[in-house]
């Protein structure tokens, strides 16, 4: 299987040589461990990598998310159909961090077929949160943020189409990157739901993220920001969280002197358009392969797959309508900002159900309805001891002002940590 994905972001149809019928055996908690020339072993390591680089070049360490393809190294998509397939071509996005000095160190675990929000993955093995044992490490680009909070990386590549670099990146204490829609290129990367996917940095720090924009936006230029004193803001959506990330979170905005609140809607009745779009993606891949998803994920499918074109359309509709609302309501402040997830990250135990995914994905969601970028950063324990994080959304293609308000910010949330310390 050494078929790369093609440009269009099209799935791989079933009935090819890229996709086999059914897995030729299922995983049994031991990957497998490839010999053949030109193939590193699939081996799971505390559930963190997938595939793992065993003598990568020199550079900056890059766990790169194993939804992206990469020339010469098994690449999976989180599932087992695609354990033996070895791309011929690398992602765009991943060449241009390699080009720039970064080392991909690692395929990095994720939710199967970034279909979800744990990184609980039944075929991989579930994700741990390097700060938190028996948390979740958020979905789907689990593996990355995990990567990061381990010290095994400086840098990750992830994926977002409802949350997937924020919610990973709030639940382990780093920082993420969701740009504006179609800023970083999607060649190469599996497809979850087109018209909402978005491929973007994951760090440490906000510094982190800007380098790694650099390299995969080239031209890319900072905005020359001084002081959160020259940013409006509109605050929204504290009143939904718990109370200490509320806290957290109000105390980051109180960092910016020039904020109000802002009543800004959620993203009501356009789910179903990011429904149908996973069911296309999976409409020729599914039939022959159900067995081989996860129950949780192919549960998920067989709703996709239901949702009529009129369902998609008065979606599609909603969307443009929810777009246009809120491009008025936000036209007088330069980022709006709320808390990134409602909940610090919850116990696996608890994590894997339908109430949770919709609580994770409540603030992260609209962002990518909207397409606009937006920041989480960490801002401060809160319930039991673990980070709130705060988001910071910025208008369509002003992902320069989104992190240099953000590395501001998260310059003055230090300064307040260690001002508590004295």
């Amino acid at each position: 299987m050494g078929a790369t994905r093609a440009a269009s972001n099209q799935p791989m149809r079933a009935d090819t040589a890229a996709c086999p019928r059914r897995p030729a055996s299922p995983p049994d908690g031991v990957a497998w461990h490839r010999d053949r020339a030109g193939r590193a072993r699939l081996r799971r390591i505390d559930g963190i990598w997938i595939t793992e680089v065993e003598r990568p070049s020199e550079g900056v360490r890059l766990a790169v998310k194993d939804l992206f393809d990469t020339a010469g190294l098994t690449t999976t998509y989180g599932s087992v159909i695609f354990a033996d397939h070895v791309p011929t071509e690398t992602a765009e996005a991943v060449r241009r961090l390699e080009q720039a000095g970064y080392a991909n160190v690692g395929k990095a675990n994720l939710h199967e077929f970034a279909y979800g929000t744990t990184s609980l993955n039944m075929h991989f093995g579930a994700v741990p949160n390097p700060i938190a044992p028996d948390r979740i490490a958020g979905g789907s680009s689990g593996g990355s943020a995990a990567a990061l909070a381990a010290g095994l990386a400086e840098a990750a590549l992830g994926t977002d189409s409802g949350g997937s670099i924020r919610i990973p990146s709030a639940c382990c204490g780093t920082v993420g990157l969701k740009p504006t829609y179609g800023l970083v290129p999607l060649e190469g990367c599996f497809p979850l739901a087109p018209s909402y996917d978005h491929a973007g940095p994951m760090a440490r720090d906000v510094p982190g993220c800007t380098a790694m924009i650099h390299a995969l936006v080239p031209g890319f230029e900072e905005h020359g920001l001084e002081s959160l004193e020259d940013v409006r803001i509109g605050v929204a959506w504290l009143e939904h969280a718990d109370p200490g990330v509320r806290e957290r979170v109000r105390a980051a905005t109180e960092l910016f002197p020039r904020r109000e609140s802002l009543d800004l809607p959620f993203a009501e009745g356009t789910f179903p358009l990011f429904m149908r779009e996973v069911g296309d993606v999976h409409r020729a891949l599914f039939p022959d392969n159900a067995e081989a998803y996860g129950a949780e994920v192919r549960r998920k499918i067989e709703r996709c797959l239901e949702v009529s074109d009129g369902e998609a359309e008065a979606a599609a509709d909603a969307r443009a309508a929810y777009r246009d609302r809120v491009a008025k309501l936000t036209d007088a402040f330069d980022l709006v900002v709320t808390p990134t997830l409602p909940i610090v990250a919850p116990r696996a135990a608890e994590a894997a159900n339908d109430a949770f995914r919709d609580q994770l994905t409540q603030f992260t969601y609209p962002i990518n309805a909207l397409g606009r970028p937006a920041l989480a950063l960490p801002c401060g324990p809160a319930e039991d001891g673990l980070p709130a994080s705060v988001q910071l959304v910025g208008r369509p293609g002003e992902d320069s002002l989104v992190l240099a308000a953000g590395a501001l910010l998260e310059s003055a949330l230090a300064s307040l940590d260690r001002g508590r310390a004295a």
